[in-house]
């Protein structure tokens, strides 16, 4: 593990300072707009514009990265990014952090593709698996440690933004002075979608499915804690919870799903997924019981896209596996563009708790869809299903770290 780690060491250290940086952002701004009287189709408006900005910057990005390089390349995100970062703190308004929010996503789908096809190259095919568990770690570690800057916003308003901006300036600093050479940028073409749909309903549904549910999560979860009562330490530790939960769970679960039909481990996920969700709606206050619940909801939703493409995979042929990774990343991202919308009106008509009422509909909408393809089609068999291997839903070039879907390359 450690000598798979060592030559990437340096991309490592910066997505984790970057996400401590700016992970805790779509926190900080729902809960700065509802504070200021903000409503939640609003909210849920703007938290829509940092998955737009993704989605469009992982098809776009790659055209910057080929005509300066990579570190270049880098710096030129970071650095837009911090400086959007900054101008938050200028003047509060919806309409301008809306912009701002998909100036991010921009940003960080350019990091995201910078240092996934870096780590692509660096990694030997026998350690991509131990680079990919490396990579995540850092990811969601960065962003769940970051939630907790959340606490300086009693302290002065624009604090959380200045540090945020600091952090992700010295996230360049690793980048900036590697001796690693930049590699060539590789060309992952997604699947289109009637091929992912015809190789896959389950998985190419499912993953969109859950892209909703986080999507939603991610743009009002921390608007929904400040509702039900809690306050910015107890709202840093919700999210951080759920972000810390979701890496834990999905060891586990990959593991049942390699040794049992994929398909019903997913669909037993979905379920679990809607059932605590419920249980988080029906609860509705704070409680002892709010962070376990809160954690079992980020390891059972967190697990949902890797087994979506895990189950999608046992339908392909090697040679297809990348395009279909990269074609379930957009599907999960398009329909987290969508997530924060649905459920700032499902919050609208009900209250706090409409949120995960809003999850727990779309947890069993995606349980009843499993359940008529488990109906109406076999599973594939035994010997053609593949190996679990968790994956982060960020841009198509995170397809690439899959060993098993990189056998051919």
């Amino acid at each position: 593990m450690l000598n798979a780690v060592r030559p990437v060491r340096s991309l490592l250290l910066s997505i984790f300072i970057l996400m401590a940086g700016g992970g805790f952002m779509p926190s900080l701004v729902s809960i700065r707009l509802e504070a200021a009287g903000v409503g939640a189709p609003l909210i849920g408006l703007v938290g829509s514009a940092y998955f737009a900005g993704l989605t469009i910057g992982s098809l776009q990005v790659a055209r910057v990265i080929r005509r300066v390089g990579h570190i270049r390349a880098f710096a030129f995100f970071v650095s837009l990014l911090s400086a959007s970062t900054l101008a938050y703190a200028l003047h509060e308004a919806a309409w301008l952090w809306g912009a701002l929010r998909l100036i991010d996503g921009f940003c960080i789908a350019g990091v995201y593709v910078c240092l996934e096809s870096w780590l692509n190259d660096r990694a030997e095919p026998s350690e991509r698996g131990a680079v990919l568990a490396a990579y995540m770690v850092a990811l969601y570690a960065g962003q769940g440690l970051g939630q907790f800057l959340l606490n300086l916003s009693d302290l002065s308003p624009a604090r959380p933004f200045l540090l945020a901006s600091i952090l992700l300036s010295l996230a360049v600093a690793p980048i900036t002075l590697t001796r690693a050479a930049s590699p060539v940028l590789g060309d992952y073409r997604a699947l289109s979608m009637r091929g992912l749909y015809t190789a896959s309903p389950l998985g190419m549904v499912g993953a969109a499915i859950t892209g909703v549910m986080l999507g939603a999560f991610f743009g009002l979860g921390a608007v929904y804690a400040r509702r039900i009562g809690l306050d910015l330490a107890a709202t840093a530790a919700f999210m951080s919870t759920v972000i810390l939960g979701g890496v834990v769970l999905q060891w586990p679960l990959g593991w049942l799903s390699d040794r049992f039909d994929r398909r019903a481990v997913i669909l037993g996920v979905f379920a679990g997924t809607a059932a605590v969700a419920l249980a988080i709606a029906l609860l509705g206050a704070p409680g002892m019981l709010l962070l376990p619940m809160a954690g079992l909801f980020g390891g059972l939703s967190f697990a949902l896209y890797p087994l979506c493409v895990a189950h999608t995979n046992d339908r392909l042929t090697t040679a297809e596996r990348v395009g279909a990774s990269a074609g379930l990343v957009l599907v999960y991202s398009a329909g987290a563009a969508a997530g924060p919308l649905a459920g700032a009106a499902s919050m609208s008509a009900l209250g706090a708790t409409g949120l995960f009422l809003f999850v727990t509909a779309c947890a069993a909408g995606a349980l009843a869809f499993g359940l008529w393809r488990v109906a109406v089609r076999p599973p594939p068999p035994s010997e053609r299903q593949q190996s679990y291997q968790p994956l982060p839903q960020t841009t198509p070039m995170s397809a690439g770290l899959d060993p098993l879907a990189r056998e051919t390359q």
